[in-house]
C-alpha cells in the first residue's frame, strides 16, 4: 500500500469483474478550515461535513469545468447548509442555524423538517443544471441515494461520515451492462458490494482508503485510480465585494455608507472575511478606480 501525499482527496475505483464503480473521499484540512471559521454546534458541524463529503464525491464523479453547489434548506433550526466545489476542486461550506434549538442527539428530520436538497451544476461552458428533491431520508446519505436513484435510474448508494474533525464518504454506482449481461448476476453482484460496504464501522472511517477498501473487497479485483486533491479555498475577494456595491447603483451605495455610520462592512459567510468600504472607497469604485487602495480588510 502506498502512502497518500494528501489528506484531502477523492479517489475513483472500479471492480474489474463487475459493472460497478466507486468513489472515495477524505477531507481533513479543508473540513477543519471550515470549522475553524465558525463555532458550529456539533450536529451542525456533522451535517456540514457530510454535505462537504457528498459534494466532493459528486465533483469526483462528474468531471466538469465550473461550479457544483449543494444547498439543503428547511423550516427548522438549520435553515441552510451550503457547500460549493469548483472544477479546480476548491471547496468551501457554511451553515445557518438557531443554536438554542439544536439538541445534541437531534435527527435530520428534527434539525431540517420540511427540507429539500438542491443540486446546481454551473459549468463554464454549456447549460446550467438544477435539480431539487425532498430531504426524505433518515440521514443525508440516504437522501443522496434517493436523489440519484430517482434522477439517473441507476443503482447508487452513498455512505457519509463526519466526526473527530474528519469527513469521509463512499459512493458506489452500478454501471450500464458490459461485463455482466445476466440481470440476476448483476443484481447479486450489486447486493454483494452493498452488503460489504454496510459492514463499515464508525471507527474505521478514518483509516487510509486503500486499507479500508482492501478490507472490504479483498476477494474482488478492485482497480484504484490516481487520487485527485481537494483544498479549502474561498472565492470571496475585496473586488467581488466592491462589485456588489457597484451593483446597487451609486446613489444607493452612498446612502448605505451613511446608514452604516460612514463605513459599510461586507462579510463572507463562508470564510468570515470582512471587507470595509467608506465614502472615499465608494467614490473610487464609481470613478472606475477599483479597490486596490481602499480601507482596511480584516478577519
Amino acid at each position: 500500500m502506498s502512502d497518500l501525499p494528501d489528506t484531502d482527496f477523492t479517489q475513483r475505483f472500479i471492480f474489474d469483474d463487475r459493472d460497478i464503480r466507486g468513489e472515495w473521499v477524505a477531507l481533513d484540512d479543508s473540513y477543519a478550515a471550515v470549522l475553524a471559521r465558525h463555532a458550529y454546534p456539533q450536529p451542525v458541524a456533522t451535517l456540514l461535513g457530510e454535505l462537504m463529503a457528498a459534494t466532493s464525491l459528486l465533483v469526483g464523479a462528474l468531471k466538469f469545468d465550473g461550479l457544483l453547489i449543494l444547498q439543503a434548506r428547511s423550516a427548522g433550526p438549520i435553515p441552510l447548509l451550503m457547500v460549493e466545489c469548483s472544477g479546480e476542486r476548491d471547496i468551501r461550506g457554511m451553515a445557518r442555524y438557531e443554536a438554542d434549538q439544536i439538541p445534541a442527539d437531534a435527527t435530520l428530520a428534527q434539525l431540517m423538517p420540511d427540507g429539500h436538497l438542491t443540486l446546481t451544476i454551473d459549468p463554464v461552458k454549456g447549460q446550467r443544471y438544477q435539480g431539487t428533491v425532498e430531504l426524505d431520508g433518515k440521514n443525508l446519505a440516504e437522501c443522496f441515494t434517493n436523489y440519484f436513484v430517482q434522477s439517473q435510474q441507476l443503482n447508487t448508494r452513498f455512505w457519509l461520515n463526519a466526526e473527530g474533525g474528519k469527513a469521509r464518504g463512499l459512493l458506489l454506482q452500478q454501471l450500464p451492462v458490459d461485463r455482466q449481461r445476466d440481470e440476476e448476476e448483476r443484481e447479486d453482484s450489486w447486493q454483494h458490494v452493498i452488503a460489504l460496504a454496510n459492514t463499515l464501522k464508525p471507527q474505521e472511517w478514518a483509516e487510509a482508503n486503500e486499507t479500508l477498501l482492501h478490507r472490504l473487497y479483498h476477494e474482488d479485483a478492485v482497480r484504484l485510480f490516481d487520487i485527485q486533491p481537494l483544498r479549502f479555498k474561498c472565492s470571496c475577494s475585496r473586488e467581488r465585494s466592491g462589485n456588489a456595491l457597484v451593483s446597487l447603483g451609486e446613489q444607493d451605495a452612498k446612502q448605505l455608507v451613511e446608514e452604516c455610520g460612514g463605513k459599510v462592512e461586507i462579510d463572507c459567510q463562508f470564510c468570515n472575511e470582512r471587507y470595509f468600504f467608506d465614502s472615499s472607497d465608494v467614490a473610487q469604485l464609481f470613478a472606475g478606480g477599483g479597490t486596490d487602495t481602499a480601507s482596511e480588510t480584516r478577519h
